[in-house]
């Protein structure tokens, strides 16, 4: 039904004046809009155990509710995606790529061609040559197979099908790349910096395209060349005038003048919408001219960090939906009928691969790169996705790609893009991934006074500092240095200021830096440890991890192996302010998850630091005088956890301006050994064998600090009651637990701690008591944990069975 869009209004009067809101542009769009956003993110969650894109969902989403899926019920199709409503649509979903691909451009760091070198160059080339050399053979075919219009020349075909063939789509690999931790790593670079030479080659290739096809008009040779000039003319004007103009803007922003930096924001805004103009002044798609903007944006400071936080959610999850909705609403597989067309899908998709893949391949193995390396970068520079559905619906638009091949391509990106991820993780898997096992060298006992004691310190943010100051400072012994490793964590997402973080941040294959970048942050830790690199005592490295939440444990335990670290210090996702219980900061599940997954895979003994004063305390361990500036208990029950407490309580005992009490909870039952001279079995119960390593660890550590550690005994029967008065006087200001979970296998215990729902199961019966809510607890804690230590606790429990059995010989 033909509709004249000149009568069509913004808004309806409302259903109660006889409207129908589906009839008007701006209702109808919302409908459009939340629709598009529930489907995607519907694919999206359900594709998320794939480790695939985000982009791949959206596609998905387009299409079904176009005419291949949903689209096929005419009502459906006609009420919620009308004719009409076409150009509405695609016009606001124009706007979201227009800045999309302005943040594309952001993302390409052109240093990256010099970093790279000749290599990713002769890789790109590669996998642009060959794909175009075999796309002139697939166009002869679907030219023969396909009707085409005539007035559509065999040219302006292999230009459009040898882009769509040959491109590789750089935001998505750099995605798939962040997701499997190979962004960073000498795969991922080479990856990246090809892909970005490709980006450009493509654009130019986009280009010429677009001037050949006329758009609609009668293209001749002087047209198109006075088009392609004019973009060369466009692009040297905007590197050799605006991005100095552009580097001044960046310069001139900053966070203390609110309205100069939204001037800078505004400008650059502007910006992108004014090149996007004059390239379709010219005859190039606008798109260009924003990606061309972005190129020009200076990567080094803050700023594109912080237009990239202004605009990209709204862009990247409101807008940019809309564009792949309105592409799956051209796209329709019925439109394949019969084996001819879909045999050409298998052709296309064969091709696609085999040229991008053998092409890069090759190169890459001339390149002196392994095999299996460069098999990964063959498959990874065959990603697809947006760029390509970009240069189909310029293709579609101008008329050279009819409704047959824009499918058969659209499919066919879809194919290559989705079996990406799969595939690099049959070939090619990352050797930083952590293993179960355990690393061989046992890491050093935190006793050594000798050497270095390397520990890792791992930090949220600034709000960590104070506390974590105060405790490195507490088991820094006179005649040991520390080998300090503070990283900071920071979450990466699908947003462009993760990936251009971690493209800053390469360090050895892991998103690592040995110094944080310059700013606020920065400065701030950098002033909270530089006491401690005047005084040398404690050799500082500042690290930065920036990965997913889900495999963030994995870069912890990475560098903890790699460095040899004794412990790692890891802050509770929990932070308290003072004495005011309800002034607490919840840093999210999510890092609590990082936190219980780091306790079930870390190399070597880990300390969850609980800080319930992080706002008043302030590091005064370092003063001159021998003034007590801090109390600590050590709460020792039993099990290796508690023997580890007892470990890091000896460094602490060395410094005069801590108070140590060690109180231990013993219980009145004696430990029996049972055995008879008829027979060779001999009864030992696991609790007993504990016990005894118990009695040499204590023994030895008050042996060695009598007189200078106060030592307190109490009974088992009220160790609730004892426990919870600790944690809630204010005479201590830190209490140190093991994390207890051995207790759970003792009767004893399970008859005298009963903690109903733990709230931190993870960190054990008393680590849960002092830690959880409405308790009233002042103390900052410490939960020990260190299964390292299990081989040396078979070891001393096979002596004591010896032991045992000797005894039992000599009786008899």
């Amino acid at each position: 039904m033909m509709v004249n869009i000149s009568t069509i209004k913004t808004s309806s009067d409302g259903a109660w004046q006889g409207d129908n809101p589906l009839n008007y542009t701006f209702p109808l769009l919302i409908i459009q809009t939340t629709l598009v956003l529930f489907v995607s993110r519907t694919l999206a969650f359900l594709l998320k155990p794939l480790r695939q894109p985000k982009v791949i969902a959206e596609i998905l989403g387009g299409i079904l509710l176009g005419p291949s899926a949903i689209g096929r019920n005419k009502y459906f199709l006609h009420t919620i995606f009308p004719s009409w409503s076409t150009p509405i649509l695609e016009s606001v979903a124009s706007i979201g790529l227009l800045f999309f691909l302005f943040l594309v451009g952001l993302e390409l760091d052109l240093q990256t061609f010099r970093r790279s070198g000749k290599q990713a160059f002769s890789i790109a080339v590669a996998g642009i040559f060959l794909p175009f050399l075999l796309a002139g053979g697939v166009t002869f075919l679907l030219q023969k197979a396909i009707h085409f219009d005539h007035k559509v020349g065999y040219l302006q075909h292999l230009l459009f099908i040898g882009v769509s063939l040959s491109i590789t789509a750089f935001p998505v690999l750099a995605r798939i790349l962040a997701e499997l931790k190979l962004l960073t790593t000498h795969v991922g670079e080479t990856a990246m910096a090809a892909a970005a030479f490709n980006d450009v080659a493509a654009w130019v290739l986009l280009a010429l395209a677009v001037a050949l096809a006329g758009g609609g008009h009668q293209s001749n040779p002087l047209t198109s060349i006075s088009v392609l000039f004019s973009g060369v003319a466009f692009v040297a004007l905007m590197m050799i005038l605006v991005r100095p103009m552009m580097n001044w803007v960046a310069r001139q922003c900053s966070r203390e003048n609110e309205a100069l930096d939204e001037a800078c924001i505004c400008i650059t805004l502007a910006g992108v919408m004014l090149s996007g103009f004059i390239t379709d002044l010219i005859g190039i798609h606008s798109i260009f001219g924003a990606f061309v903007f972005g190129l020009t944006i200076p990567k080094g400071g803050e700023f594109a960090s912080r237009v990239i936080k202004r605009i990209e959610d709204f862009v990247s999850t409101l807008l940019l939906p809309l564009y792949f909705a309105s592409s799956g609403l051209k796209t329709d597989v019925a439109k394949l009928h019969g084996m001819e067309e879909w045999g050409l899908l298998v052709l296309v998709i064969s091709t696609a691969c085999a040229g991008k893949i053998l092409g890069t391949f090759v190169v890459a193995m001339m390149s002196m790169i392994p095999l299996r390396e460069s098999l990964a970068l063959g498959v990874l520079m065959n990603t697809k996705g947006l760029v390509e559905l970009i240069v189909l619906n310029i293709g579609k638009e101008k008329k050279v790609l009819n409704d047959e091949i824009f499918t058969i391509l659209v499919l066919m990106a879809l194919f290559t893009t989705f079996v990406t991820t799969p595939t690099i993780l049959a070939i090619y898997k990352p050797s930083r991934a952590v293993k179960s096992s355990r690393r061989l060298s046992r890491p050093p006992p935190l006793t050594d006074l000798q050497e270095e004691l390397p520990i890792l310190a791992c930090i949220h943010g600034i709000g960590n500092v104070p506390s974590l100051t105060n405790f490195i400072e507490s088991i820094r012994a006179k005649n040991s240095k520390l080998n300090l490793y503070i990283m900071q964590l920071v979450e990466h997402t699908d947003r462009s200021s993760s990936i251009l973080m971690i493209q800053r941040n390469r360090k050895n294959g892991f998103p690592f830096i040995n110094r944080f970048q310059r700013g606020s942050t920065h400065d701030e830790i950098t002033t909270a440890f530089q006491a401690y690199g005047q005084e040398g005592q404690v050799t500082m490295h500042h690290l930065k991890a920036v990965s997913a939440i889900s495999t963030m444990h994995e870069d912890i335990c990475h560098v903890a192996e790699e460095k040899g670290v004794a412990m790692i210090i890891l802050p509770f996702h929990k932070r308290w302010q003072g004495e005011d219980e309800e002034a607490m900061v919840n840093m999210g599940q999510g890092w609590r998850e990082v936190n219980q997954r780091v306790l079930q895979s870390a190399p070597c003994a880990v300390a969850l630091l609980v800080d319930r004063e992080s706002d008043k305390r302030k590091s005064k361990l370092g003063a001159e005088n021998n003034a007590v500036a801090l109390k600590v208990c050590i709460i020792f029950i039993g099990g290796r956890y508690d023997r580890k407490a007892l470990e890091l309580g000896s460094r602490m005992a060395e410094q005069p301006a801590i108070r140590l009490a060690v109180v231990r909870f013993t219980s009145n039952k004696e430990a029996k050994y049972e055995g008879t001279s008829n027979s060779s079995s001999i009864s030992i119960n696991k609790s007993e064998l504990e016990t005894e390593l118990d009695e040499v660890a204590v023994n030895e550590f008050k042996s060695k600090w009598q007189g200078s550690v106060e030592y307190i005994e109490k009974d088992t029967s009220n160790i609730i009651e004892e426990v919870l008065t600790i944690g809630k006087s204010k005479e201590y200001g830190l209490v140190i637990v093991g994390k207890g979970q051995q207790l759970l296998g003792s009767t004893t215990m399970v008859e005298n701690i009963k903690v109903p729902s733990p709230e931190h199961a993870e960190l054990g019966s008393i680590g849960d008591l002092l830690t959880s809510s409405g308790k009233g607890i002042m103390s900052s804690v410490l939960i020990i944990q260190d299964d390292t230590t299990l081989e040396e606790t078979a070891r001393a429990m096979g002596s004591v069975i010896d032991d045992t059995i000797s005894e039992i010989e000599l009786s008899v």
